[in-house]
This record gives C-alpha cells, sequence and structure tokens, in this order.
C-alpha cells in the first residue's frame, strides 16, 4: 500500500508525516489519567438514544477500541457522543477570534454562558437538517449535510449563531463537521496505516448501510466542564 492510497486524515495521525504532539494533548488531556478539566459551552446535535445510529456508532467505535494502537488514543464515553454545530468559548481558548467580541476575555465561564444563553434564548430557528458521514478518520467521523441543501442550512445556521453570539473562529467558512470517539495521545507508526486504512474504510462502508441519515437530536446549548459530558441548557427544537 502506497502513500496515495492513504487518506490525509489519516496521514495526519501518522508520527512520520505529522510528528507534531497532537493538539489538545496537555490541556484536554494528559497521557494518563484520562480527560483534564477544561470548562465551556458550545452547541451540539447529540444521538438519538436507542436509535439505529447510536447502535451503528457504538459498533463502530468497537472497531476502534479492537485496534492494537487503541491505547495511544483516549476514548470518549458513550454517552457524550456528538456532532458539534457551533463551538461556544472554552477555558482554554480565551481568544478574540474565538470570544464574543463585546465581551471581556477574562470573564469567567459560567458568566459567559448566563450571558450566552441570555443571548440565544432570543434565537430564530433555522429550518431542520439531515446529516450523513463523510469519512472516518481516526478519532471518529467527519460528517456534513446528507444533501447540499442540508449542507447548506447547516452553514446557515452557523453564521447565524456567529452573528448572534458576536464571534467568528477562523476556521468559521470551512468547517469540517465531525463526531468525536477518542483523543489521540501518541501518533501512530508507519505499519499501522495499512490496517488503520482498511479499518476506517469498513467503519464508513458499514455506516453509510446502517445509517444513511444520522438520527440526532435537535441542537442544544450545553455546558461541560471536560470531555465526559456535555449537559443541555438550551435545546432548539425543531418543531417549535
Amino acid at each position: 500500500m502506497t502513500i496515495t492510497t492513504f487518506s490525509p486524515e489519516l496521514l495526519s495521525y501518522s508520527k512520520t508525516h505529522n510528528p507534531t504532539p497532537p493538539a489538545h494533548l496537555g490541556s484536554r488531556y494528559g497521557k494518563r489519567g484520562g480527560f483534564l478539566p477544561e470548562a465551556g459551552n458550545t452547541i451540539v446535535c447529540h444521538l438519538e438514544k436507542g436509535s439505529q445510529t447510536q447502535t451503528a456508532l457504538i459498533e463502530a467505535r468497537e472497531k476502534y477500541l479492537a485496534m492494537t494502537e487503541a491505547p495511544q488514543f483516549l476514548f470518549t464515553p458513550i454517552s457524550s457522543i456528538h456532532m458539534t454545530l457551533f463551538e461556544g468559548v472554552i477555558e482554554t481558548r480565551r481568544r478574540q477570534d474565538c470570544w464574543p467580541s463585546d465581551l471581556p476575555l477574562d470573564t469567567p465561564i459560567d458568566d459567559m454562558t448566563a450571558l450566552m444563553s441570555a443571548r440565544l434564548e432570543g434565537f430564530s430557528m433555522f429550518d431542520p437538517f439531515k446529516v450523513a458521514i463523510v469519512e472516518a478518520r481516526p478519532s471518529g467521523l467527519l460528517v456534513d449535510g446528507a444533501t447540499a441543501n442540508d449542507r447548506k442550512i447547516m452553514r446557515a445556521w452557523r453564521s447565524a449563531l456567529a452573528d448572534l453570539l458576536g464571534y467568528r473562529q477562523p476556521n468559521h467558512e470551512d468547517y469540517k463537521f465531525h463526531i468525536t470517539f477518542a483523543y489521540a495521545i501518541e501518533r501512530l507508526e508507519d505499519e499501522a496505516l495499512p490496517r488503520w486504512q482498511a479499518m476506517l474504510d469498513d467503519v464508513a462502508d458499514d455506516i453509510r448501510r446502517k445509517a444513511v441519515v444520522f438520527e440526532l437530536t435537535p441542537p442544544a446549548f450545553c455546558v461541560f466542564e471536560d470531555m465526559n459530558h456535555f449537559h443541555e441548557l438550551l435545546i432548539f427544537d425543531f418543531e417549535a
């Protein structure tokens, strides 16, 4: 198997092709001991409990866990699996381009959540959207709108939320929607890449068969203390 047969996503988890330390290692999680405190808020869609999508994604996650290199990753709990629609603020990212422009960067996270929640109370809902898998990568899944119209609607949600909350992160326009299963502690050796590409292709194909369109809950404004749990404060019910 040559380098051209490996996806760019897989190569980004390769020690040879991306020798830099994983982005959140040391701030979101450590090499040992699990997730670190990292308070923040976010807008996400959770998996519908008991749905075929949840079953398919749990089965996919098991394939990741069965890999020889699984100990090189820290896995999130099944209950926390979600798709981020719009990134909120977080303790470890107090930067002007990731923070409401009219609020001080040293505002406590709890105060930020209260202020942002008040703004979101008046949010005018956009149309519902459907989500499907794009591909599997070592940290989980890349997803997007199931149709061109769904993709347009998801981007409209993001732009409306950015306007309301007062910030657009640098990756706003080309943000990759994703569902995280795990975070890399140590990148992969070259000899592991063929096994991982085969597993990722199998996972993506299996999900396409079992969950053509993902069964997700409506977007919700959530708070978290770390990556173990995302507590819903405000739900943007599609049927409201």
